[in-house]
């Protein structure tokens, strides 16, 4: 570490012990319009906080107990609340939540593309309009089971070795049933006119001597039978515009007749990963360390619905980075590391001179304030650009690519949800903090909980990987049996309450 850099950390530290509790609600309370000379203004204070983590990570705010097993919780009982001072100066990071706003408009910003996409193709993605039937589900009257086609009161005759399967060709047989008689029918065969009902095989008795079928169970009119239309009618709205194609999706419209659907493209997303540090394979060795974000962010930015390319390793190299921006053909461009203002941090310089548009420059979030929000030209891509330490670019997904990508999927915003959190979680004096947590399942009548989770620094991993979602500590930390907004990571199951999973 040189001098400059201890010096950093130094401010750093002092900051997250002694810093204004109440700067972010001071700087809530004004409105967005209008922050560009506040953020000049202040950018010097900005990064020194910001290079610090960018390189090293938050310090004291972001620690947890070292008297823990991996994948436990934290503490229950640690400090929560960071010691008060006089506010300090406002810093030009927006606020989190304004920052997802931010995003989430930003995706929205024009009109949502629409192709026809054969269903062998459209699982993932979202639907561009409202999936209408077709046909009446089901479009004719068919047994539910196999057995008995009858009509009219039994006894019933019969004729040996006629039935009715599915998929046959209608027969004279199958047009119309007579009262009194009755027919052998398999599950999914067309039902004749005037069918009674019918009766399961099991409850059936065949006299084959007399020729006569009866009933073991009392008959009632219309057992057994899938009327036409019992799921939908013809033009009903079966699914809404936004839906993700998921697999059951597909079996509902192929059932109402469709075999292409109208759909929203996936963003297309190139991965610029930053840092001549980093390795591609190996060991880490005489400084060098593993990339842990290039192999990470394409599967997450899959999950989150993006076509991806493959990671391009750029080192620090403004003029690759700058090349790689202008030939990008993308809809969003992701670059890792680089977003403070260091003398190998190139991304900033390089989005001033390609005159880029900066949306978000820094968000009062910890891990990954640094992050940053840009368009390159009007009609051209946007980036985000993520901290290069491995939680705090995970950070910046979730803060800034997650909305920014949901907009342009047509993904609707997803809906906010709380939890109680089960143990003290500290927080940082003047920013939300977004730490790792498993779900659990509340016991002897308690309620569902999240337990929160250690190894939490922004440089950290192991945390994220036992989680199955992150929890918005607010500005000061919360005490235990308090309900924090969760955010779901993309893979993680629609109710995750289940003891023991992650830990």
């Amino acid at each position: 570490m040189t001098r400059d850099d201890a010096e950093e950390l130094a401010v750093e530290q002092a900051l997250a012990l002694v810093g204004g509790r109440n700067q972010t609600r001071d700087r809530a309370d004004g409105p967005m319009r209008g922050r560009a000379d506040d953020q000049t203004r202040d950018r010097a204070d900005d990064q020194a906080r910001g290079r610090a983590e960018d390189r090293t990570g938050d310090q004291a705010g972001d620690q947890m107990p070292h008297n823990q097993n991996p994948g436990e919780p934290a503490d229950p009982h640690p400090t929560p609340y960071a010691t008060p001072s006089p506010p300090a100066s406002p810093a030009p990071a927006l606020p989190w939540d304004r920052a997802r706003a931010v995003a989430a408009r930003a995706g929205r910003g024009g009109p949502l593309a629409v192709v026809r996409l054969p269903l062998d193709r459209a699982l993932g993605h979202v639907l561009a309009e409202p999936l209408a039937a077709l046909t009446d589900l089901p479009p004719f009257d068919t047994s539910a089971m196999d057995g008995w086609a009858v009509a009219g009161p039994g006894p019933w005759t019969y004729e040996e070795g006629v039935s009715l399967l599915a998929g046959v060709a209608e027969s004279p047989t199958a047009a119309r049933l007579a009262d009194g008689t009755a027919v052998r029918i398999a599950t999914g065969a067309r039902t004749p006119a005037d069918t009674t009902a019918v009766i399961r095989s099991e409850h059936a008795h065949v006299d084959e001597a007399r020729g006569l079928l009866s009933t073991r169970r009392p008959l009632v009119t219309g057992q057994d039978i899938r009327p036409r239309g019992q799921e939908c009618r013809s033009g009903d709205q079966l699914v809404p515009a936004g839906t993700v194609v998921t697999p059951a999706v597909l079996g509902l419209a192929a059932a109402a007749g469709y075999d292409a659907l109208p759909a929203v493209p996936r963003p297309r997303v190139d991965v610029l990963v930053l840092g001549d540090e980093l390795l591609a394979a190996g060991l880490p060795h005489d400084g060098l360390i593993r990339d842990a974000l290039g192999p990470m962010l394409g599967p997450w930015l899959r999950a989150l619905g993006a076509e991806v390319s493959g990671p391009r390793r750029l080192g620090d190299d403004s003029e690759a980075l700058r090349e790689a921006l202008t030939s990008s053909d993308a809809d969003v461009i992701i670059t890792t590391g680089g977003t403070a203002s260091g003398p190998v941090d190139h991304v900033h310089p390089v989005l001033a001179a390609l005159g880029a548009e900066l949306l978000v420059d820094g968000v009062a979030v910890r891990p990954g304030h640094p992050m940053l929000l840009a368009r390159l030209s009007p009609d051209g891509p946007h980036l985000v650009g993520l901290p290069g330490n491995p939680l705090a670019a995970v950070s910046g997904l979730l803060t800034l690519a997650e909305p920014l990508l949901a907009g342009l999927a047509g993904r609707p915003a997803q809906d906010a949800y709380r939890a109680l959190v089960h143990a003290d979680v500290p927080g940082h004096p003047h920013d939300t903090r977004l730490v790792p947590v498993v779900h659990r399942a509340g016991r002897a009548g308690g309620r569902d909980h999240v337990a929160p989770l250690r190894y939490n620094g922004p440089a950290m991993l192991r945390g994220i990987a036992a989680a199955d979602g992150l929890a918005v500590v607010p500005v000061g930390g919360v005490r235990s049996g308090t309900e924090v907004e969760i955010l779901d990571l993309p893979w993680a199951p629609a109710t995750p309450w289940t003891e023991g999973c992650f830990t």
